[in-house]
Order: structure tokens, then sequence, then C-alpha cells
């Protein structure tokens, strides 16, 4: 059974870091096309595409509000990728969730499910909130 448990979430002042990580089990993230999706929902909004990671060319994407701040990664040996997000901002307070599409996965530098139509499985949030 596929799980993908976040953590890393909490409280943090504007202009603060914090680093989320999505642990999955049930798979093996590197042994073939899978791709990790972050998401965010804010109180009272749809649901967004933040950024993903392709395992097999270990492309990313990231939406244009949180480029040149936040970083995708993945650490295959703990399967385990992670959101590292600097400078944040108000704006930035949600839900934030973790998602995998099963091969073959489409994440790009230029395009991924805005919705998360695409995703296959989804972990169950984490909350993130941004003090001005």
């Amino acid at each position: 059974e596929v799980q993908l448990v976040e953590s890393g979430g909490g409280l943090v002042q504007a202009g603060g870091s914090l680093r989320l990580s999505c642990a999955g089990s049930g798979f093996t993230f590197a042994s073939d096309d899978y791709a990790i999706g972050w998401y965010r929902q804010a109180p009272g909004k749809e649901r967004e595409v933040v950024s993903c990671i392709s395992s097999s060319d270990n492309e990313t994407y990231y939406v244009d509000s949180v480029k040149g701040r936040f970083t995708i990664s993945s650490d295959n040996a703990k399967n385990t990728v992670f959101l590292q997000m600097n400078d944040l901002k108000p704006e930035d307070t949600a839900v934030y969730y973790c998602a995998l599409e099963v091969p073959p996965s489409y994440c790009s530098p230029t395009y991924y499910y805005p919705r998360g139509t695409g995703m296959d499985h989804w972990g169950k949030g984490i909350l993130v909130t941004v003090s001005s």
C-alpha cells in the first residue's frame, strides 16, 4: 500500500524558512518514472500546484509565485522528497500536500497538473502558517 507522510510544517514569521518532508512507502521512488508533487490549499482557495520532481531525470517544476524561494529535492535512499521554503510570505500560508504520480509521470519545467488531477496518491497534508 502506498503511503505518503508529510512533516516539517508549523508556524514561522515572514522571511523565515521551513523544510517540508514527504516520506514515501509502498513504492521505490528511484526505481521507475515516478513524480512527487507538492500542492497547497489556502483557506477559501482552490488547491494549487507548488512544485514537482521526477525520479527518472530529476526534472523540476515551480509555480511562478515560489520560484527563487522554494527548492524541491529528493533523497532516494530514504524515499523522501523535500521542499525547502525560504523567504516565506503570509500568502504561503496553507495546508501543504505531497502527492505521487505513478509511471509514466509528466513533471516538466514548464507544466504540472495545476490542481492535482493527474496524481494517484496523496498525503494527509500539513499546515504551514506564516505570520506577518
